[in-house]
């Protein structure tokens, strides 16, 4: 996520810039103030995201102070506003990210009146996180963990508005919970799984769509060296804020703390790809 005030004040091609091979590629703002937002989206747009998409889920006190993130849950009318103002300055689709609910308001009735009232700004795609946020007295881990889910909830948001594209996210952690609940909404979302097993992935391009990419591991760590070299010569982007983001990349793998080991003690000195993840990589034969 990127704040709006983040891009209207500040350096915008490292909070934008990507490589195209990430495409298709969404683009999530924060922000509850309309003008701010759809200034935000004129700035994004050169840089060719696929969709936009509106924070109105996350917990954190950061965002609480700034009246935005799950905040908004309890301000639609806002939100419909913002949407709106983002749809007259966008090109691609603009979208919503929620919680079911916020603290102790009633999710059955909040989420559904949330969901008319900014549906009514002509948005028709949103992702459900399956919990309530607790803005007082869980932090943002604890809100990703420990208030139940509720899947049924989101079901029979599907159900009562056939005509809207409601995606699940919380707690998706396995393909065979994939499977068990893809009939029934028209896409799920998982982060940290893939994060902390990007292996997943692979199965679930084989088991969703019937893609067998047949990359062997060395050429994935052939190429995040091009990677990261790439952004090393480019932006000077230092090797560590690539390879930090591969330490579970081969979770479960025989070698995998060493690899672990070598990228965390490693990486902050390297001036090259190559200089951490082959010897990482050899430590796995």
């Amino acid at each position: 996520m990127v704040t709006a005030n983040a891009l209207i004040h500040g350096d915008v091609g490292r909070h934008l810039r990507y490589d195209d091979v990430e495409h298709p590629l969404s683009l999530q703002l924060g922000g509850s103030d309309p003008k701010a937002l759809a200034k935000a989206v004129t700035i994004a747009s050169p840089y060719g995201y696929d969709e936009i998409n509106l924070n109105c889920g996350c917990p954190s006190d950061r965002v609480q102070s700034g009246a935005f993130g799950a905040c908004l849950m309890a301000q639609p009318e806002t939100v419909r506003e913002c949407v709106q103002a983002m749809q007259d300055v966008s090109n691609v689709p603009i979208t919503v990210k929620c919680r079911i609910g916020i603290d102790d308001a009633d999710e059955n009735t909040m989420l559904r009146d949330f969901i008319r009232i900014v549906s009514e700004s002509g948005c028709d795609d949103l992702t459900i996180h399956a919990r309530k946020a607790w803005l007082k007295g869980l932090s943002p881990k604890e809100n990703r963990e420990v208030p139940p889910l509720n899947y049924n909830l989101v079901k029979q948001i599907k159900q009562e508005n056939p005509t809207l594209k409601i995606h699940l996210n919380g707690g998706i952690t396995t393909l065979e919970t994939m499977k068990s609940l893809a009939d029934d909404y028209d896409g799920l979302m998982i982060g940290r799984a893939a994060y902390q097993n990007p292996r997943i992935l692979i199965d679930i391009e084989r088991e969703f769509y019937n893609a067998d990419h047949s990359i062997t591991d060395e050429e994935i760590v052939n190429a995040m060296i091009a990677y990261a070299n790439d952004q090393k010569e480019k932006y000077d982007t230092p090797i560590s804020a690539v390879t930090r983001h591969m330490v579970n990349l081969f979770q479960g793998v025989a070698g995998a703390r060493k690899w672990r080991q070598i990228i965390s003690e490693e990486s902050r000195h390297a001036n090259h790809g190559e200089d951490v993840l082959i010897p990482a990589f050899n430590a796995l034969k």
